[in-house]
């Protein structure tokens, strides 16, 4: 008899566990804190209340280890918040600081540690054939060959049967017209039925979600997408009625916003105190020696929501009237001795960090464009403005890939637009601080573009 998709204990046995790994390790490295009951029972109710209203627990049969792994992260700031703030409350209080995020980071680790075993687990499980859901498809059109990349994944454990459809036929997964569904899904207890919409008629389908409700079979479907989805996209129940909404980013959540912007905040309060402080009257001298002018060169520039904005950059050309106009070229004769040390490490873009800290700009975004390239690019390139969801950054993900600086070909922009619209649609707290640590090592290691 073969197994059937999750099994009923997962969730309860993985509760259980997490459980296990709050005591075990309060026990072992705190147990002077831990060993009161009012304490006991906050450390755990407190858990259980948290993953509860997260809806953490329900697994998903398509997830692995790093899906959804933000709200692993939300999770752990938000527990670590009730964690901490026992001790307010708590008479025993703690001695050490540094103690105590040694425990909860203890903590967080062992749940990573598990979370990784617990899919290394799935994974292997179902590889042996085991844990797996027999699946047909009712109907077929070019969303066909799309959904069958997911059955074949043999990580996910579905056993593709094969397709029903009225015309005839020669694919080896062809089982016949719509009408002999009915009897093969039963002969073969079949677990899922996915419907394409877009080849079944209302009465049909009805017939279909009929039967499935009659025979314990979950029925899925598969609506005619006219090649408009999107990887943003999101269903929304109005009433009875599903509405699709094509843009939804990480970034419309309040709490994405408020994380975001309280790292800008952080982050670019030390650079400005720790690097800025300093090297701003240094500069200034070293500028000022080489050509006439400003210590900064601003420029206007379109921001989120295409809201223009004066983006601050240490001057590193000589004055000339096309500065607004052309981007900086390989060997370009504006740019002075001094220009071009500071161009080479990105020095020169320092003060956008002034720009993030009063809230125009983020440290992680798409680079923000000039005005003039702006309206030329929107015309001209699909979905350019798509960028403009969120704040522009100091540096990016089509940074990070090589897709900086002068547009010597057309494919140059597509990309960086390609790569600015995956940052817009996938952001993540993560995602910007590997794009920072990939920018630190650029910075060191030096940029082919960096001119």
């Amino acid at each position: 008899m073969k197994t059937k998709s999750y099994s009923g204990l997962i969730i309860p046995v993985s509760i259980i566990i997490h459980l296990m790994i709050i005591n075990g390790v309060l026990f072992l490295l705190t147990p002077v804190t831990y060993l009161n009951i009012i304490s006991i029972v906050f450390y755990n109710v407190s858990w259980l209340l948290i993953t509860y209203a997260m809806d953490f627990y329900p697994t998903r049969r398509k997830e692995k280890f790093m899906t959804n792994i933000k709200k692993l992260i939300y999770l752990y700031l938000i527990y670590g918040l009730a964690y901490f703030s026992w001790f307010s409350f708590s008479e025993r209080g703690f001695a050490s600081v540094e103690h105590q995020l040694l425990v909860y980071t203890t903590i967080c680790l062992c749940f990573t540690i598990y979370r990784w075993f617990f899919y290394l687990l799935i994974r292997n499980y179902r590889l042996k054939g085991r844990n797996y859901l027999n699946v047909v498809v009712v109907g077929r059109d070019k969303n066909l060959k799309k959904i069958r990349r997911v059955f074949d994944d043999p990580y996910l454990g579905y056993r593709y049967h094969g397709f029903f459809d009225e015309g005839k036929s020669k694919s080896p997964t062809y089982l016949g017209g719509i009408i002999e569904c009915f009897k093969y899904i039963i002969d073969y207890d079949i677990d899922e039925i996915y419907c394409i919409a877009a080849k079944l008629s209302k009465n049909q389908l009805q017939d279909l979600i009929n039967f499935a409700d009659n025979n314990l079979i979950k029925i899925k479907i598969i609506p005619d997408n006219k090649d408009i989805f999107t990887r943003s996209m999101f269903i929304q129940q109005y009433d009875n009625i599903p509405v699709l909404n094509l843009r939804q980013l990480p970034l419309d959540t309040e709490i994405s916003r408020a994380i975001k912007r309280f790292f800008d905040i952080i982050f670019s309060s030390l650079v400005i105190m720790c690097v800025l402080s300093w090297l701003v009257p240094l500069l200034f001298i070293l500028i000022k020696i080489e050509s006439p002018g400003p210590l900064f060169f601003k420029q206007k520039r379109d921001g989120l929501k295409r809201k223009a904005f004066w983006c601050y950059k240490f001057r590193s050309m000589t004055k000339s009237d096309d500065a607004n106009s052309k981007m900086a070229t390989k060997n370009d004769m504006r740019i002075t001795r001094i220009g071009r040390i500071l161009r080479k490490t990105s020095l020169d873009e320092l003060p956008q960090f002034i720009n993030v800290f009063i809230g125009e700009m983020s440290v992680v975004g798409p680079r923000p464009h000039m005005e003039l390239h702006t309206s030329d690019y929107s015309i001209s390139v699909d979905k350019y403005l798509v960028r403009h969801f969120v704040k522009p950054g100091i540096t990016g993900l089509a940074q990070i890939r090589g897709y900086r600086g002068e547009i010597t070909k057309p494919s140059d922009i597509l990309n960086r637009i390609r790569l600015d619209i995956l940052y817009v649609e996938r952001w993540s707290f993560s995602l910007d601080l590997k794009i920072i640590y990939k920018t630190v090592i650029n910075v060191i290691v030096g940029e082919e573009k960096a001119y």
